[in-house]
Formats: C-alpha cells, sequence, structure tokens
C-alpha cells in the first residue's frame, strides 16, 4: 500500500473497487487548515472523471499496469484476438475494453492494452486511422456557401460525417476517441 505522497500524475490506484487513472494531482495547503492533496482521475471501466480530495498521509493502494503494444488479428465471440509482436503470443481481449473506437479497427492494427497482473484492465484504438470510404450519396452540386457534411461508410462499416467533396474511394483520417473526421489523405 501507498500513502498520498507516493502518488503522481498517471498513477493507476483501485478507488470505490474501480480502477482509475490519476490526470491531476496536487498539494493545497489552504490558510490555517489542514492540507490536504485533490486528485482528478477517470474511470477506466466507464471512462468518467472523478474528483476527490485525499487527507495527507492517506493509504491508497496502487496498481502496477503494464501496458503493452499488440496486434489486433481477429473478433472471436466478445473477446478480439491480439498477438503480442515480441513474443508471438496470442490474448483475448474483452470487446467491451474498446468503447466506441471499435468501430473503426481493421485488423492488423496495433492496440495498446493495460494488464494488471495477467488481467486485461484497458484498452486503446490508435488515436487516428485511416480507413477507405465505400459508401457515400452524391453531393448536391453548388451547395458550397457553408460547411456541408454528408454521412459517408468506411471500410470497417461504421458511418461518419465528411464534407460533401468526398467520395466513394478516398481514404480519409478520422479520430478514434470523437468518431470525427479530421481529412483527406493525400496520395
Amino acid at each position: 500500500m501507498a500513502t498520498t505522497s507516493d502518488i503522481n500524475i498517471g498513477t493507476y490506484i483501485r478507488f470505490n473497487g474501480d480502477i482509475c487513472q490519476m490526470m491531476e494531482w496536487q498539494h493545497r495547503t489552504p490558510g490555517n487548515l489542514r492540507a490536504f492533496y485533490q486528485g482528478k482521475m477517470r474511470n477506466l471501466r466507464n471512462g468518467k472523471i472523478n474528483e476527490h480530495r485525499f487527507r495527507s498521509g492517506e493509504v491508497i493502494e496502487v496498481l502496477r499496469v503494464e501496458v503493452h503494444e499488440l496486434q489486433y488479428l481477429y473478433r472471436e465471440g466478445e473477446n478480439l484476438v491480439c498477438m503480442d509482436q515480441v513474443t508471438y503470443e496470442q490474448k483475448y481481449i474483452p470487446v467491451e475494453l474498446f468503447g466506441d473506437s471499435l468501430r473503426f479497427m481493421k485488423e492488423e492494427m496495433v492496440v495498446q492494452v493495460g494488464f494488471e497482473s495477467e488481467t486485461a484492465i484497458m484498452a486503446s484504438a490508435p488515436k487516428v486511422v485511416e480507413l477507405e470510404v465505400t459508401y457515400t450519396e452524391n453531393a448536391v452540386k453548388g451547395d458550397t456557401s457553408n460547411k456541408v457534411m454528408k454521412a459517408a461508410t468506411v471500410s470497417t462499416g461504421a458511418e461518419v460525417s465528411v464534407p460533401s467533396f468526398v467520395e466513394i474511394g478516398t481514404v480519409i483520417r478520422i479520430d478514434t476517441e470523437a468518431g470525427t473526421y479530421m481529412d483527406r489523405v493525400k496520395k
């Protein structure tokens, strides 16, 4: 067990039974009151941000989390089969750890997975992916007075709003966290 003085930004802790990652950590000494630590942390299970005030010297359970880069091979039921690129060992990662970014993932992409012991506790797709547009409606000619967006389907089957000039076969960059169009990929 660790105390509040052992915590840093990026540390993983167990808080109220959930695993959280510390986003902000400040030591405060307000006037003639007792010192405390103010922490802002992200819950890895649901992605919500919590703020909590810890007493100075309070005991906190710190977790040792190892983050590995794995190659996504294929989906098998409610798991993704991913391969360690160094040992070639295959690991089964639960689908729910990826959240909404799963819809932008293609096979052979490199993903980051965090393990506590041998259990996968967090996973993230690449921040930016390049995917080909497989279907989109034709734009209305002359409608360029403002930023006109239209729906497009990409090669993974996900739908994204794209500008009117994007056509079928265009490769685009997508921000997987927000699920939004970024720009076209120049060939």
